[in-house]
C-alpha cells in the first residue's frame, strides 16, 4: 500500500514535469506571438485606396429585359443586342429603375429577368451610363455557407462545431490582421509567419484540446513553417521572382504600394499552414496511439513505425498540393500551351515558375514535417508510456 501510494506520487509528479515541460516550450511562443501581434496590428484609422474615379458600384433587380435584332453580329455574344430595365435596391423613388444595355464580351453576366445583379454608374460628357458588371451571389452564398456548417456540425458534433470556431478564427485574424497590416505597410513574411503563428496556438487547441499530441503537432508545425518561410525566401530571392504575375497583383502593387515579392513569400507561407498542419496532427496522433498499445515500443521503434505512416501520407499529400495549383492555374496552362511553345520556355516563365516555386518548397516543407514532428512525438509517447507504468505499478 506504502509502495503503491509512492509510486502515485512519482507519477503525478512526472505527468506535472511533462506538463511543465510542455508549457515551458509554448508560453515563450505565445507571448512572443502576442507582442509581435500588438507591435504589427495596423492602426485604427481607415486605410485610404484609390477609387477609380467617375464610377459608383449600385446592387439590382432585373425587371424586364427589351430585346432587338443586332446591327452586326457581336464577336462574343452572351445576351444578344437590347437593354434590361433594373430596379436599384438602394435608390431615391425618382431614380429607382434605371435602364442599361445588355451586357457582352469575355465574362459578361447572363442575365434574365428576376436576377439580382451588380452594376456601375459612370459619369461621361453625355450623362450618366449604367452598366451590368455581375451577378449578385450573397443569398446563394450563406446558403452554401449555411448547409457547410450544418453538415459538419452534424457529422463531427462538437468536434464540428470547434472546428467551425476554429474556422472563424483563422478568417478573423486573416481579414483584421494580416490584411490590414500589410495594406499599412509592415513586412508581409513577417506579417504572415505572426499571423500563422496566432492561428496555430489557437485553433489547434482549440480543435484538437489541450494535450501532449497537440503540443508536439504545434511544435513541429512551427519549426516546418520556418523551414518553408527560409526556402521560400531562398528561392524566390534565387529565381527573381518579382510576384507581379497579372492585371491583379499589379494594381495591388501600384494603388496600395504593397511588396509584392513579400506578399508571394506570405502567400506560400499562410498556403503551407493548412497541409502542414494536418500532417502534423496525424503524426503525432499517430504515434501516440502505437505508443499506447504498444508500450514495450523504444523511441525508434515509435519513429521507424510512425514514419511509414507518414510517408503514406505524404505521397498523397503532395500530389494533392500539385493538383490544385494546377487547377487554379489550368486557364494559363492551357494557354501557354496552345501557343505551342517549348517546354523550356514554358517552364521558366515568371508565371509558371512562381507556381513551381509554390509547390516545390510547400513539399519541402511537408517532407520535413514528417520526421520533426514524428521525432518529437515518438520522445514524447515515450515519456508519456513511462509515467502510465509507473502509475500502474
Amino acid at each position: 500500500m506504502h509502495v503503491h501510494s509512492h509510486s502515485a506520487r512519482h507519477a503525478a509528479g512526472d505527468s506535472r514535469r511533462v506538463q511543465v515541460a510542455a508549457a515551458l516550450v509554448i508560453v515563450p511562443i505565445a507571448l512572443l506571438t502576442l507582442v509581435s501581434l500588438v507591435w504589427l496590428w495596423p492602426s485604427s484609422e481607415p486605410i485610404e485606396t484609390e477609387q477609380v474615379p467617375g464610377v459608383t458600384q449600385f446592387e439590382g433587380r432585373v425587371t424586364a429585359i427589351e430585346r432587338e435584332a443586332c446591327a452586326q453580329e457581336l464577336p462574343d455574344d452572351v445576351n444578344g443586342c437590347g437593354s434590361a430595365e433594373v430596379e436599384l435596391s438602394e435608390a431615391d423613388d425618382s431614380d429607382r429603375r434605371v435602364e442599361a444595355p445588355l451586357p457582352n464580351g469575355p465574362g459578361a453576366p447572363e442575365v434574365d429577368e428576376g436576377d439580382d445583379v451588380v452594376m456601375i454608374v459612370s459619369e461621361t460628357p453625355d450623362g450618366e451610363v449604367y452598366s451590368i458588371v455581375d451577378h449578385q451571389r450573397a443569398s446563394e452564398l450563406w446558403i452554401l455557407l449555411g448547409a457547410f456548417a450544418l453538415a459538419l456540425v452534424a457529422f463531427g458534433r462538437w468536434r464540428g462545431l470547434t472546428a467551425l470556431v476554429g474556422l472563424a478564427v483563422t478568417f478573423g485574424l486573416l481579414v483584421f490582421f494580416v490584411v490590414p497590416a500589410i495594406l499599412a505597410g509592415e513586412p508581409p513574411l513577417a506579417v504572415a509567419i505572426v499571423g500563422s503563428s496566432a492561428i496555430m496556438l489557437t485553433v489547434l487547441y482549440l480543435t484538437h484540446g489541450f494535450s501532449l499530441s497537440t503540443t508536439v503537432a504545434l511544435l513541429g508545425t512551427l519549426a516546418s513553417l520556418t523551414l518553408t518561410a527560409a526556402l521560400s525566401a531562398l528561392a524566390v530571392a534565387g529565381l527573381h521572382l518579382s510576384g507581379i504575375t497579372d492585371d491583379i497583383s499589379t494594381a495591388v502593387g501600384m494603388t496600395h504600394q504593397v511588396n509584392m515579392e513579400g506578399l508571394l513569400l506570405a502567400g506560400i507561407v499562410i498556403g503551407s499552414l493548412g497541409v502542414l498542419d494536418d500532417v502534423t496532427v496525424t503524426q503525432a496522433s499517430t504515434v501516440g496511439e502505437l505508443a499506447r498499445a504498444n508500450p514495450a515500443y523504444t523511441v525508434g521503434q515509435l519513429y521507424r513505425a510512425g514514419s511509414r505512416v507518414g510517408r503514406s501520407h505524404i505521397a498523397s499529400v503532395v500530389n494533392t498540393i500539385v493538383l490544385a495549383y494546377a487547377g487554379s492555374a489550368l486557364p494559363l496552362i492551357i494557354l501557354l500551351v496552345a501557343a505551342s511553345e517549348p517546354l523550356g520556355g514554358v517552364v521558366t516563365d515568371q508565371v509558371i515558375a512562381q507556381e513551381i516555386v509554390r509547390s516545390v518548397v510547400a513539399t519541402l516543407g511537408l517532407v520535413a514535417a514528417v520526421p520533426i514532428t514524428t521525432g518529437l512525438a515518438a520522445l514524447a509517447s515515450r515519456r508519456a508510456a513511462e509515467v502510465e507504468e509507473t502509475a500502474r505499478a
